[in-house]
């Protein structure tokens, strides 16, 4: 390290998955967080057309909040973003219901910055599965199609909140690596969001990359759970998937409030009740954004290596990145 900067300060850090209430507070705290870059979720339930809304808006928050955040379209954006001081902004679906069932708009999101796209959220679409959906019927035919439509365009494969056996169909479908940008193993807690080691390893195998969550329903310790608990699961992952394999998605949903969590907990924003949370508190000492170099100070408490803490915490991402950017 250079003069008085902690490593943290140094390093590219970025987070695999943010889902907070976005606007320019939420832009301060990842620059206080030392956020290099972040999966930023731009879409849930939301139609096409509710999609684009969203993008608009997200183009004028480039240009009205330049000095805190810009768009990234290449892993070399990332880079950019850490020499101006700024967090990169991933555009990313935590649901293909934008696509709707139209293959080209893949390519139409692409170009306005979309980077990464998870294929169902909790239940089922006309790509696949979710996780609380009750039978997984697997990817479907057009599921087929739109995974390797991602692959042609460049946009990542993301298999969060999908369930078992359309990831098991995306895994092995996709020509590129897929991506769990936020998951938990189920062998440290059962519980339908959290994948089976078979499954993490699958997608490390083959390239992908495992990010780690921290939401609290999803932990073993649930609102018990602190940053070094945390830090012990990413751990626990390296040992499983590899240090080449393994980066962190906090899924943080700073600023919201009970009818957001209401919203994405019922099937298509508004139907049946798909599961109840309870108290949401993140892990203590990464309560906030702005306490992510508590993380990068956790994972040293482990005594892991420099380089081996600076790609869990960026350089995974950057590196999984091109590769299904083709870059």
């Amino acid at each position: 390290m250079t003069g008085s900067m902690t490593r943290h300060e140094q390093m590219i850090v970025i987070d695999g998955l943010i889902v907070s209430n976005w606007g320019p507070e939420v832009f301060r705290a990842l620059r206080a967080g030392g956020l290099t870059a972040v999966n930023a979720t731009c879409a849930v339930w939301e139609s096409a057309r509710q999609t684009i809304d969203n993008i608009a808006q997200w183009l004028g928050w480039f240009d009205r909040y330049a000095d805190l955040i810009m768009p990234v379209r290449r892993a070399a954006d990332i880079v950019a973003a850490k020499a101006a001081a700024k967090t990169g902004i991933i555009l990313g679906f935590q649901n293909g219901s934008p696509i709707e069932d139209r293959l080209d708009y893949l390519a139409l999101y692409k170009r306005l910055g979309v980077g990464i796209i998870q294929l169902t959220y909790n239940t089922q679409n006309l790509i696949g599965s979710g996780c609380y959906e009750s039978r997984d019927s697997g990817l479907s035919d057009f599921g087929r199609e739109v995974v390797a439509e991602m692959n042609r365009v460049g946009i990542a494969v993301d298999l969060s909140h999908v369930g078992p056996k359309t990831s098991d169909d995306a895994i092995a479908a996709s020509r590129d690596p897929v991506v769990f940008s936020h998951v938990l193993p189920a062998d440290l807690k059962a519980h339908p969001r959290n994948k089976e080691t078979r499954q993490l390893r699958a997608v490390a195998d083959r390239g992908g990359l495992v990010g780690v969550t921290m939401f609290p329903p999803f932990l073993p310790r649930g609102i018990a759970s602190t940053v070094d608990d945390y830090a012990g699961i990413i751990e626990w992952m390296v040992d499983h998937c590899g240090e080449d394999h393994v980066a962190y998605g906090t899924d943080f949903t700073q600023g919201h409030g009970t009818p957001f969590f209401e919203w994405i907990t019922r099937d298509k924003g508004y139907a049946r009740q798909l599961t109840r949370f309870g108290e949401i508190k993140n892990p203590k000492d990464i309560e906030r954004i702005e306490d992510t170099p508590n993380l990068t100070a956790a994972l040293e408490r482990r005594t892991w290596s420099p380089s081996r803490i600076e790609k869990v915490m960026g350089l995974n991402w950057v590196g999984y990145l091109k590769r299904v950017w083709h870059e």
